[in-house]
């Protein structure tokens, strides 16, 4: 980063979601609900997807209840929901149920006003741009392709979640993005409204700058000694093409 402000030279950003790119109190509001209101039938429909039979064998396991049935599970669900535990087999469940909203025209995902055109002008100047949140892969997939404003998948040069990188407060997690990118941990920015994964980030060899935005949860206590934006648009991001 240099003295003059936000700048970074580095070849990628990797996206947080919620508090970061689009509004926590729509995830908890909206997609909350959305999910709780199927589990049910989710599970007692089509517990032979490969998908769904996963992650109920994952929240078997977790609960130490092998022979759980779905009401059992469904509970259990719900239970780490109210906590907003970041449970992979929550996440995957989440994933299908919001997957089928959005391509129903049920849902439409939320970016706040400063994030797109910054992603699209950063796109357009050569910067890879990747997803790392704690919802599923097909959640963010299906987040990405159903904004306001249009599919925003090609955009995106790829996407991780807790089971194909792993938690995100832990630093192996970064250096397995780096990896599956192909890019040094040097080259890769970071953007979270949470401290705990910027801290990761940063000892991972990433830059790592914290997005604080007015009504999100994490805004009052602040992101610790990392840098801070209010908005997309206070970083620059310099390539050797342009900048932008």
């Amino acid at each position: 980063m240099s003295l003059r402000g936000l700048e970074f030279d580095v070849d990628a950003v990797v996206l947080d979601i919620e508090g970061t790119t689009s509004a926590t109190g729509f995830v908890v509001d909206v997609l909350y609900p959305y999910s709780r209101s199927r589990f049910g039938a989710l599970l007692s429909e089509r517990s032979g997807d490969p998908d769904v039979a996963r992650a109920i064998a994952q929240v078997r396991e977790e609960l130490g209840e092998p022979d759980a049935d779905p009401a059992r599970i469904e509970k259990a669900l719900n239970t780490w929901l109210d906590e907003d535990r970041k449970a992979t087999p929550l996440k995957t469940l989440q994933g299908v149920i919001w997957s089928e909203g959005f391509a129903c025209g049920d849902l439409v995902s939320h970016f706040y006003d400063d994030v797109v055109p910054r992603l699209r002008a950063w796109h357009a100047a050569g910067v890879r741009l990747y997803v790392y949140s704690s919802g599923s892969v097909a959640a963010q997939r299906a987040w990405f392709a159903s904004s306001p404003e249009g599919d925003l998948l090609p955009l995106v040069s790829g996407l991780y979640d807790t089971e194909n990188a792993g938690p995100k407060q832990e630093p192996e997690s970064y250096g397995r993005i780096a990896e599956a990118a192909g890019i040094a941990p040097d080259r890769l920015l970071f953007l979270s409204d949470r401290p705990g994964e910027l801290d990761a980030a940063r000892a991972a060899g990433w830059h790592a700058v914290g997005i604080r935005r007015p009504g999100e949860p994490y805004f009052e206590p602040g992101v610790g000694d990392h840098a801070a934006a209010g908005a997309f648009d206070e970083i620059t991001i310099s390539t050797s093409r342009s900048t932008t």
